[in-house]
């Protein structure tokens, strides 16, 4: 089961607030989800009012595997960029890895 990081839908009618919830990627936009992270509502202007995202367990889910949409790290980068950050260092360290392991391999004598 891949796991999204994503906005769920909530509100009325042309006035709608979202939850940032960790869901099933292939579940529909506003089914079921396992954890809610936080709220996100659009109409207010001030970002205390407007936006609330639990960053501690932003990063455990991420550290499980799930994947954060674009939108989400976008407000993810709003309140809590040591968030962020850290998914690129750690995306980072990751593409070293195989890069270091891919020129072991090249470098190896062939038997």
């Amino acid at each position: 089961m891949a796991l999204a990081i994503r906005l769920r839908q909530q509100g009325r009618n042309n006035h709608a607030v979202y939850r940032v919830v960790v869901m099933d990627e292939r579940a529909r936009r506003d089914g079921k989800y396992l954890e809610a992270l936080g709220w996100y509502n659009p109409y207010e202007t001030e970002i205390e009012r407007s936006l609330a995202i639990k960053a501690d367990r932003i990063q455990h889910w991420l550290s499980l595997g799930a994947q954060m949409t674009e939108s989400v790290e976008c407000l993810v980068q709003k309140v809590a960029p040591s968030v962020v950050r850290w998914k690129t260092e750690r995306t980072l360290a990751q593409l070293a890895k195989k890069r270091d392991k891919r020129k072991a391999r090249k470098e190896a004598p062939s038997a």
